[in-house]
C-alpha cells in the first residue's frame, strides 16, 4: 500500500513540475481594470510566472472549499458532541446501578435490577 501512495505521489509531482517547466513565462496581475486604476491613481499589479499563480489560485480553492466544508459540518459535530456525552452519562448510570444492585443482592445483575424494578 505504501508503494501505491509513493508512486501516486511521485506522478503529482511529476505534473506538477512539468506544470510549472510549461508555465514558467511571467505574466501581470492586477488587482483592478487598468481604467479604474488609472482613474483612482492606483495600480496593485505584480508579475508572477505563471505556474505561481496557477498553484495559488489551487491553494486558494483548496482552501475555500475546506473551510466551507468545515462550516457546512458543524452541526454534525455538535450532534457528535451530544450523542457521545449521552453515551457516557449512560454507561455511568449503567455501572453505578450495576455496581450498587447486584452487590447488594450478591446475585446476577440482571435479576438484581427485575427485583429493584418490582
Amino acid at each position: 500500500m505504501k508503494t501505491i501512495r509513493y508512486a501516486f505521489w511521485a506522478v503529482i509531482g511529476l505534473c506538477l513540475i512539468l506544470i510549472g517547466l510549461a508555465n514558467r513565462d511571467v505574466v501581470t496581475l492586477r488587482a483592478m481594470p487598468e481604467a479604474l486604476g488609472d482613474l483612482l491613481g492606483l495600480s496593485p499589479d505584480v508579475q508572477l510566472p505563471l505556474f505561481v499563480v496557477l498553484f495559488i489560485g489551487v491553494g486558494a480553492g483548496l482552501m475555500i472549499g475546506f473551510l466551507w466544508e468545515w462550516v457546512r459540518e458543524h452541526r454534525m459535530r455538535v450532534d457528535a458532541r451530544g450523542k457521545t456525552r449521552e453515551v457516557e452519562s449512560l454507561r455511568r448510570e449503567v455501572k453505578e446501578l450495576r455496581g450498587s444492585v447486584a452487590e447488594a443482592k450478591g446475585q446476577d445483575d440482571v435479576l438484581a435490577l427485575l427485583d429493584k424494578a418490582s
